[in-house]
Formats: C-alpha cells, structure tokens, sequence
C-alpha cells in the first residue's frame, strides 16, 4: 500500500519555520500574513496502517512538539487550498529518503520506496501564493505544485535500452559537427570534433555515443584545462621581466610549474599530478591540500552546488596517494552585493542573499555531518558576481609519507563503492565549461547534484581501514564526468575493461551513456589485486557501504566499455589523453587609462566606520558560527579570536597528530579589485595576503606551499586571457621570490552570464590558499590586543597605493596605483616575523588587508577590548609627504601590525633590525583607538562603536532575509 504522513507543529504558534519563511517572503515584497508549514512523506511497500503509524512515531515526529496524521494515499483528500507543496525533482538524491528506507529496515517494516516534501499554507491571494511558490523552490532540482499536496504521478524509466548507439560523424561537414556538439552538450569546438572525425574516418568506422561522451569529458576545460596548459601568443604592455611581444608553447608549464621546478624544494612530495599536492609535515606524516571550485553548479542550486564542491574536493583528498583523512576545510565565496534590489537581479538568476545563504548551508552541511572543521574561509562581494557567483572549497588532509605513491597494474580489479548511480551530474564537466545564461536553471538543471554526507562518511571509514589493510594499490574519486575520467584516468598509462550493467543504479532506465558520465556523488574506484577483492568487498558490506566490481585494468592500452555482452565504446587511451589538438590562443592587454581625479575630501573617522561595515570587511560570525571548527580536536587558532571570540582571525592553526605540538597553518589570500588595475600586481597581492596570512598566526614562511585557484572569463576573448596571462606570470614571480612553491592548481574559466545582448564578465579572480607548517602550536599568535601598556610596531613600508583599495570603493572609484611587491624585502620581512613569533616576542600580530593600518588597528581594538593610540606619522614610508588619509587606508603589501611587552622590545627591534618598521604607538587601558599623525588626532573610536559598525553590517542583512534549507 502507500501512505502520505502529515507532520505539523502542536502549537501553531510555535511554527518557526513559518515565521521564517513569512519574513523572507514579505522581504521580498510578497503580502503573506502568515504561514504554516508541514512535513510530508509518501510511503510505498508492503506495510498496512500499523506499520506506517511505526514509521510516523519512531522516525517522523517529536511527540512533544509534533503532530501527526497518516493517510491512506488512495484515499486521501486533499484539502491543501492556499498551499505550496515543494517536491525533489525525478532522479534528485534526498539524504532524508535513504534514511526512512534504513530506518524501516531496523524496524522490520516492509518498505520499497519513500520520498518528502514540505507544504507551505500561506495567507494571501493566488497572485501571492505564485510569487511565493518562486521564491520557495528551486526548478533546478524540485517542483512545486499549488493547491495540492498529492504526490506527482511519475515515470522515471522507459522503453527498452539501446545499448550501442552510433553517431554519423565521418562524413558530416563542419556544421553538423558543430551542431552536434551543440546538441548533445559537448562543448567541443570545431577543431577537436575535425579532430575526433578524422581519427574514426581512420578507424573506417563511425564513433558511437559514449566514446564521443568519453572524449568530451576528457577533453573539457575543467578536466584539461586546455586554455592555461596551452599556447598562447601576447602582445601588449610590458610583463615584468618577459616583454611585450612574445609565445609561451604551454602557459601553465612556464610559469606555475615553472616556479615549483625552480625552488626544487625537499619538502614537496607529490605536485600537479595527483587529486591534491603533498608536502611533508612531521615524522612519517604528510600534508595534503586540494581547493575546488563549484562556481556554475552553485549558480543554480547553492545549496546543493556548494554541498557536493566540499564534497567533491574532500574525496580529492580521499582519492591522493593510496588515501589521506581528511582533517580541515576552508571556503571562498563571492557573490553580488547583499543589497542588490530584486529588480536589479537578472533574469534567471537568484538574488545574492539567496545564492550565499545556500552556499553556506551546503558547506555546513557537508562538513559538519562528515565530521571535518571548517576552519577558515571568506567572502567577498561585487555586482559582477551577480549572476556567476564563486565558490571554492577547499580539504587539508594527512597521510602516511608511505602512502603518497600509487600504482595501476594490469589485471587488477575496478571495484566502485559508495554512492548508487543516476542521472543526476550529467554532463558536469562540459556545463562548466562554458557560460551561463538566463536560462540555464532550466537547460542544464540536469548538470547539479545533491550530496550525502553520511554515505561519503562511510565510504571514508571503509577507505582508511582498507588502506592500512593493504586491500587496494590505487584511488581515486568519481568527479567531474564520473566513471569515464575516474577509472580512464587510473587506466591510462595501461588500459581497462568495465561492464557497465554491474553499476548500481538509483533507479531503472539509465542507458550505459548515461551510467559512465554521470556524476552522481560519493563514489569512489579502486584498483584491487584479485586475491583481495573478496576481502574488501567484505569490509565494505560490513560498514554498510555498496561495492560492486566493473571491471579490470588490462594490458591493451584501450578503454573498453562493454554493456552486458555488447561492446559500447573501445577508444585507444593514447588518443583519448593525448589526441587534444593544440592550438595557439591570442591574448592583449593594455592597462586601464589612468584614474588622475584628484582624491575626494574625507571624514576619516566616518570612513572608517563605512569601512568596517562594508561587506567584504564586516563580520561574518553569522557564517562561521554555523560550522563546526572544533570537531576533531585540533583547533589551536579558531576561525574567531579574543576576549570575546569575535576577532577576525587571520588564519587558522590545526594540532592534527594526538599529543604533538606541530601543527599546520591555513590561510588565503585574494583581491580582484587589483585586477581591474592591473592582473599581475594582483596575483602578486594575493599570495602576498596568503602568506602573510599563515606568517601571522605562527606558520613557518620557509616550509610553506601555496595553490593557485583561477576564475576567470571567456579566455576565447584576447583581452581577458591577457589578464590571465599577465596573472600568471605574477603567480611564478612571486612564487619564486618567496620560495613558496605551488603544489596544486585550478582554473575555471567561462565564468560570465549572458542576458539577452548583454554578458556580466566576473573581476579577474585569483584565489590563493597557504599551507605551513606550524612548528609548536604554543607559539601561535592571534590579532586580538592582549594588555595595556604594550608596544604597537608597524613592520613593512606604507607607500602612495590607494589604487583598488576599499577606501577607494567607497567614493566609486578604482584608483591608479594597486600595491606593488617587493621581491627583495617581503620574504626577509615574512622570516624576521616568524622568527620572532617563535622565540616568543610578539603578543599579537594582525596583517593590514582591506581598509589598510585603520581597519586592521580597529579590528584588533575590538577583539581585544584593549585600546590603541597610533601614530601613522611614526610609519615607514616611501615618501615623507605621503598624507594622513593614504597612511590610514593605502593596502601596501607585506606589512604587519604587532604588538610587543616592554621587556621584548630590544629583542624584537633586534629581530627586524635593516628592514622597514616603526615603533608608532601603545596600548591603553581605556578600550578605544586613537589615531594621530604627529600631534594632530585623525580619529577617536572606542571599542564598543567599532564594533556596532562592523559586527552586524552582514549579519542584518542575512537575518533580514533569513531562511532554512532542507
């Protein structure tokens, strides 16, 4: 029989979830005088009434705040007039329906299929319930139904199964190859179809459906990343230290990797070529560290996107060497302003406030289940992130220094385990490939996935024991294009053959096609010696995770993908890897025409103010208190600091080894603003920040690796890969000049929105995540102000560079004059530093970022609630005229504040002695900050007003809006 069970609060009144949703529904001008909300489940086996009444009281309903009505679903009537019921779509996983199956098993209740939906009554007009209906749902992934709250009659499979399908490819002209990849969602160009044409045209035979699907995924920009690993040809101003006209065969290889080659640093264990690079950290352990991106996925569903980006980026970590634990998250949003009008947003795009509360549930989500803290992360806002927003996340995780090399051999077994197979992720790799536009949600909804941490979970318990059990030689995780790059990724250098009928499948119907490119979630395959299989499909089975043998690696040098006793595709891996043809990209750049207004007149202490409530500076304790950074017990420096544990810390610092003192430190830098000015001096600044970052809280600068994460536009466009080349080159400058190499790397390109004529290009972005080793965690050092009486330096040099700095934003201007590095003098800076936080000479320590020396002074003021009396004509500075206003608010590079006991001064003068530093001020009791310049006071501040200008800016906004996801 089946069941609908209904599952409202007893109290109506105490309906939070409906209040929630009133208020975000009048905040977005839609009349709702109330709403009241139920749960529902729809229930299908072979259970009468007495087992469904088991399953509503032992699984579905608190007794003392819930009620419950169970219906016979053929006889149910519904009365659900003025109501919104929200659906998952066919084929969406539901974490909630997995659990309801797991629970009526321990229950000894027949149950085969269930599925949940929530019912919105909301008092209002029809007009109302429809605006209300789009703003409660997501078509990506679910469906609404109005006045019903009847389950939809449904059909998930149908028709037989054509298992080889062939494409007429040798004998089509150009168009049709283009419109077949247009059609079939390819995102291959012309040349690479000319290319696959006229292999088969060698072959005499015409591809069929999955090896053309298996060279598309392969051959992607997010797979490939053919435009930064390819050749580029620039002409345009000068890049520092290269020229003005020149060719590079291999962008990525001549500078990134370059650097990392140059430095030829011991500690680097495994770059570039595995799912994360791997540093060595203490004894017989290692680090590892890999950051992702999840931007056009989160575009359409954020919840789910962000959710399946941390978990996709954890499985890297699973999936590097023979399988690492993963120990820290991180996470970089960036979307448009939180006060965006909803008229301002562009057609089929969601509002930024909607895009990052998403964002956020889905990383809280995902870590916190998965029992990974979440340590360290920012945000950032712009309106040309409005319709393509950002979101990184990023794993750290530690293995044995044994188990960082793996192997494939030929004979050995692919074994699959974790998550069922569906349609859902279809066709990721290539949607991220090319531009959104307004009506992606509904062509390429089929592209997101919803995730399941529990499953990911387990399959980490079962990855880790089988390990250490010595059950499998190789790993690595179903990403983007699922099976086909997984297991041709570990085939590549020998061959496989893979029955593609032994996949386990969410759901009938799923042609081999689909089964080998979806991206369903928490999957990862195996190469395993025969004589082991038995064993780790044992312990597989035993943690309640799914194995399933596909197939083996072979000796042919082939993929070879068989559907019962079909042949579907056999593709050379030669030309699978290598048959990419290469081409040569054009790029130009030209600096912007320079900004010469003279500087607007300034109320330095209401700048200040404006500064600290601006959303790329003000506090996101609303965010970061939704994850769990304790879990694990690791966290010597939390993502929040002082008295009261609301100062910004600049980094995180992680003990991960129970009972020793070394630690890690993780930090990140980025500043798109410096972009727009000029791509190399901002790749520069952003590893600068990163670096700084981890120096601050206690991370060793000389045993410190760093990942370059690019987003970036349409690189087909000259202009644009002329910003990522010049990026580039600054990357390997600045890496060089560190001695920090690169370890790992991604790019995402293609990051624009399209609406009607119009395209909204994103800033240049670059982020920049650091990875240091943290001698002894006892030694950290946070930014809060500790007592009075101390002495306040500034280390570094302030210089005239307001160019992309906030102060700047504020007067809707960008400036000339982005800060510069000095190769010379930030690397002696970064080590005088760490070496003085190591032999215990500084208090606290803050690195000026956005807003300069009068935020970054503020902010320790206000953790702390020690006051400051700064004198910013006491400054190191590069020109003595500098005014007030630039050295309270330039953004200059390298610099740090710190605070120091009488009795450590000669020490700590001696430690930074023949570099630029000042000793500018105290601290005082009283919990203000005094800002002078020689004897003229600039600002006056206590404490308590810093912080109501910069502690609720974002929060007001995000509880104005406020919302609960599933």
């Amino acid at each position: 029989m089946r069941w609908q069970i209904e599952v409202t609060p007893l109290d109506p009144s105490a309906d939070s979830l409906g209040h929630v949703i009133s208020n975000r529904l009048r905040a977005f001008g839609v009349e709702a005088t109330e709403t009241h909300t139920a749960r529902l489940f729809y229930l299908e086996g072979d259970l009468d009434r007495e087992g469904a009444e088991c399953l509503a009281t032992k699984l579905f309903v608190d007794p003392v705040v819930d009620a419950v009505a169970v219906h016979a679903w053929d006889e149910y009537a519904s009365d659900a007039h003025g109501t919104v019921s929200i659906f998952r779509r066919p084929g969406v996983m539901d974490p909630v329906e997995a659990g309801i199956l797991r629970g009526a098993r321990r229950l000894d209740v027949p149950l085969d299929s269930a599925a949940t939906a929530v019912r919105y009554g909301i008092q209002g007009d029809d007009g109302s319930l429809e605006q209300a209906a789009a703003l409660l749902f997501n078509p990506a992934i679910e469906e609404a139904q109005l006045h019903d709250d009847r389950f939809p009659a449904r059909v998930l499979a149908g028709g037989d199964i054509t298992a080889r399908i062939e494409v007429p490819l040798i004998a089509a002209e150009d168009a049709r190859l283009e419109q077949i990849s247009t059609e079939g969602g390819l995102s291959l160009t012309l040349l690479e179809m000319q290319s696959i044409r006229e292999h088969f045209r060698g072959l005499g035979r015409e591809p069929t459906e999955i090896e053309l699907e298996s060279l598309a995924q392969t051959w992607s920009e997010h797979c490939k990343h053919k435009t930064l690993a390819g050749a580029v040809r620039y002409e345009g101003d000068e890049v520092p230290g290269v020229g003005t006209s020149f060719e590079t065969p291999n962008l990525l290889k001549d500078t990134i990797k370059e650097a990392t080659v140059r430095l030829d640093r011991d500690f680097c264990l495994s770059v570039f070529h595995d799912n994360a690079g791997v540093i060595a950290f203490e004894g017989d352990q290692a680090l590892c560290f890999k950051v992702e991106t999840h931007n056009h996925p989160s575009a359409i569903e954020p919840y789910g996107g962000a959710g399946t980006g941390i978990g996709g980026v954890i499985r890297d970590i699973l999936g590097t060497g023979q399988g690492a634990r993963p120990v820290a998250n991180t996470n970089v949003f960036c979307v448009g302003p939180p006060d965006m009008s909803a008229t301002d947003v562009p057609k089929g795009a969601q509002h930024p406030i909607r895009i990052l509360k998403g964002v956020v549930s889905g990383v809280r989500d995902y870590g916190n289940q998965m029992g990974i803290p979440t340590v360290n992360g920012a945000v950032l806002f712009d309106k040309r992130y409005v319709g393509n927003p950002l979101v990184y996340a990023g794993t750290v995780g530690i293995i044995p220094r044994d188990r960082v090399d793996k192997t494939v051999s030929p004979g050995e077994a692919i074994v699959a385990i974790g998550g069922r197979t569906g349609r859902d992720g279809i066709h990721g790799a290539t949607f991220s490939s090319v531009e959104l536009h307004e009506d992606s949600e509904r062509v390429d909804s089929g592209a997101v996935q919803i995730g399941n941490a529990i499953t990911e979970k387990k399959v980490l318990d079962v990855l880790l024991q089988a390990r250490d059990r010595d059950l499998y030689t190789a790993v690595t995780d179903c990403g983007a294009g699922g099976f086909s790059s997984a297991v041709g990724e570990m085939g590549e250098k020998c061959g496989a053959k893979v029955w593609l009928d032994r996949a386990p499948l969410k759901y009938a119907g799923l042609t081999p096609t689909e089964i080998w490119i979806s991206e369903a979630q928490e999957r990862m395959v195996f190469s395993v010696p025969q004589e082991k299989v038995e064993e780790l499909l044992e312990l597989c089975r035993s943690e309640d995770v799914e194995p399933v043998v596909l197939g083996e690696f072979t000796d042919t040098g082939r993929l070879e993908l068989m559907y019962h006793d079909e042949t579907v595709g056999d593709v050379s891996m030669a030309f699978l890897h290598d048959g990419l043809p290469k081409i040569t990209r054009e790029a130009v750049w030209t600096a912007p025409a320079s900004d010469t207004n003279a500087l607007p007149s300034a109320d330095v202490k209401a700048d200040l103010l404006r500064l600290l409530a601006h959303p790329n500076i003000a506090s996101k304790e609303w965010i970061v208190r939704q994850y769990d950074h304790e879990v694990q017990a690791g966290s010597a420096v939390k993502p929040f600091v002082g008295t009261r544990g609301h100062g910004p810390s600049d980094g995180a610092v992680i003990a991960p080894i129970l009972g020793s003192q070394v630690g890690f430190a993780v930090g990140c830098g980025m500043t798109p603003r410096y972009g727009d000015v000029d791509p190399y001096h901002m790749a520069c600044a952003a590893i600068d920040e990163a670096l700084r970052n981890v120096v601050s809280v206690g991370g060793d600068p000389e045993h410190c690796a760093i990942l370059d994460n690019f987003s970036w536009g349409n690189a087909n466009f000259p202009d644009r890969l002329g910003g990522l080349l010049r990026a580039s080159y600054g990357c390997k400058d600045a890496a060089l000049a560190f001695r920090t190499p690169f370890i790992s790397g991604k790019d995402s390109l293609n990051n624009e929105y399209k609406i009607g004529g119009e395209t909204i290009v994103i800033p240049p972005s670059l982020l920049v995540s650091a990875l240091a080793r943290v001698p002894d965690v006892g030694r950290s050092v946070t930014m809060d102000l500790k007592d009075a009486g101390n002495a306040l330096y500034v280390v570094g040099e302030t210089r005239d560079e307001l160019g992309g700095s906030h102060w700047m934003w504020l007067y809707d201007r960008l400036g000339d004059r982005v800060p510069e590095l000095d190769c010379d003098r930030a690397p002696k800076i970064l080590r005088a530093m760490h070496g003085a936080i190591r032999r215990g000479l500084i208090r606290a320590c803050h690195d000026p970022s956005e807003g300069g020396i009068a935020v970054a002074a503020a902010e320790m003021v206000l953790a702390g609630e020690v006051g400051a009396r700064i004198d910013v004509g006491a400054l190191s500075v590069d020109d003595a005229s500098l005014t007030p206003l630039t050295r309270l608010f330039s953004e200059s590079l390298t610099r740090f504040i710190v605070e120091v006991e009488p009795a450590n001064v000669t020490a700590f003068e001696e430690a930074v002695s023949g570099l630029p530093y000042a000793h500018v001020g105290e601290t005082c009791a009283t919990a203000e900050l005094v800002m002078t310049t020689d004897d003229d006071e600039l600002l006056r501040a206590s404490a308590a007003t810093l912080e109501s200008a910069w502690r609720p800016a974002l929060t007001r906004w995000l509880e104005d809006m406020d919302t609960k996801e599933d």
